[in-house]
């Protein structure tokens, strides 16, 4: 698996695309929203030159994918003072994302963006000058020059890891961990070890590349999908979406339309860690201090703010969850086991 060509979120704008199905980012967003208003003042109180760079790192296309950008800008606008008025700050923005993502679509939006933003700034608050561009990368590889960024966010994206753990590749002579496509309660416990390798690995990269692309005084705001327990397995929670798309791939091979060593030699390249696992490696890592650090919760209904159990809502529910699950890991899933599926 090649993480820059195979993963992107489903493109297009049609009913399984991310573009429609991406509800769920869009709580975290809110979710994080004060946490990254206090951020952006913080850099700003801190700023010593006339432009502020910001940066979205993993970001996608659709509804969520200005709302960092709009947020910055608000928050600059609504606190300007008479001094900055004279003299205002000016925003780089850059939206990363890997090479399948769909910039086109971002771009499309953009002048859209911009007449929406203006429409709604108050008269009396200048809007600050912001210029938007794109990334194409990885954030697991250095993306900007030494301390040239003020701002770095990124939500729904650091429990990808670079890469499948070493040791579970198509390919191997044995394949550890099959019948499952994550870590499950049948997982050895060889493989959760795996996995748990790869991220502290893959996060202690993370941050050594960012704290080289910080300024002094530079801030990161960081959301993830991460467990609620210190034990690997999760108490089966977490993983369980990745556990009924593991048995629905079970029955695939069972009616003979998936051999079984496609599915045994598919693991998805995910880690969602607890939050004394993030702070180990960022302590590890001896480069940055945590001033916040939440556990939230929200539903895997995308639709569902509220609790239903009746028939209905139990139906709907998992229809909800599934185009939200095919959204993210259909393209991940034709890739290894063709477009048929």
């Amino acid at each position: 698996m090649n993480m820059e060509s195979d993963f992107h979120m489903a493109k297009g704008e049609g009913e399984t695309s991310y573009i429609n199905n991406s509800r769920i980012q869009q709580k975290a967003l809110l979710e994080t929203e004060v946490v990254l208003e206090k951020a952006v003042r913080e850099v700003r109180m801190d700023l010593h030159q006339p432009v502020m760079t910001a940066v979205d790192l993993g970001c996608s296309s659709g509804k969520n994918t200005l709302f960092f950008v709009s947020k910055v800008i608000k928050v600059l606008g609504h606190d300007s003072d008479e001094k900055s008025r004279c003299n205002p700050v000016e925003l780089q923005f850059f939206l990363n994302g890997l090479p399948g993502n769909n910039f086109n679509h971002v771009f499309r939006s953009l002048e859209r963006f911009k007449e929406s933003i203006t429409a709604r700034h108050k008269e009396n608050t200048p809007l600050p000058p912001f210029y938007i561009a794109g990334l194409p990368g990885s954030y697991y590889t250095r993306l900007f020059p030494r301390q040239s960024c003020h701002l770095f966010h990124s939500s729904f994206c650091l429990h990808w890891r670079s890469r499948v753990p070493a040791g579970l590749e198509e390919g191997g002579r044995e394949y550890l961990n099959e019948g499952n496509i994550y870590i499950a309660k049948t997982t050895p416990a060889g493989v959760a070890e795996l996995y748990q390798r790869q991220f502290q690995n893959d996060m202690l990269l993370f941050l050594k590349l960012r704290y080289e692309e910080l300024v002094l005084g530079g801030q990161m705001v960081l959301t993830f999908l991460g467990r609620k327990y210190e034990d690997i397995y999760n108490n089966g929670y977490l993983n369980h979406p990745w556990g009924l798309l593991a048995r629905s791939l079970q029955s695939l091979v069972e009616d003979g339309l998936v051999k079984k060593e496609k599915l045994d030699s598919f693991n998805l390249p995910i880690y969602t860690p607890s939050i004394n696992e993030v702070k180990a490696v960022i302590g590890q890592s001896e480069l940055f201090n945590v001033s916040h650090i939440k556990l939230f919760e929200s539903n895997w209904d995308p639709h569902d703010d509220s609790q239903g159990d009746d028939a209905h809502n139990a139906i709907q529910s998992a229809i909800n969850i599934a185009k939200s699950l095919r959204t993210v890991f259909g393209p991940l899933l034709a890739s290894h086991f063709g477009e048929s599926l």
